[in-house]
């Protein structure tokens, strides 16, 4: 269960058993599927860049997908499916948010 007080929340690439989530670019898909989901809705070129409300990265050797929880206030399926992505395929997610690089 998703906290309702958290910004963001983290779906990592490993099971709850531990093993790696399978396959590799499983983390970019995802983010691809939500691509149409972003502030302002879908425009002509959108589905050629990530949403910024669901975006893959790495964190700690870990592939991962940040959801955003305005996604859930623009699009509740969308959200629901993310969750349910996770749910059905044993992932971990973790509520937290994302910060900044610090400057250079």
């Amino acid at each position: 269960m998703v906290a309702p007080t958290s910004k963001e929340v983290f779906i990592q690439g490993i099971t709850h058993e531990g093993r790696t989530f399978r396959p590799s670019d499983w983390a970019e898909r995802l983010a691809g599927v939500m691509s149409q989901f972003r502030p302002g809705g879908a425009r002509p070129g959108s589905h050629l860049s990530y949403s910024p409300w669901c975006i893959p990265t790495t964190m700690g050797g870990v592939k991962c997908v940040v959801v955003n929880r305005e996604l859930q206030d623009f699009e509740p399926m969308a959200w629901d499916f993310v969750l349910n992505f996770a749910k059905d395929n044993n992932l971990q997610i973790v509520e937290a948010c994302l910060l900044p690089d610090p400057p250079r």
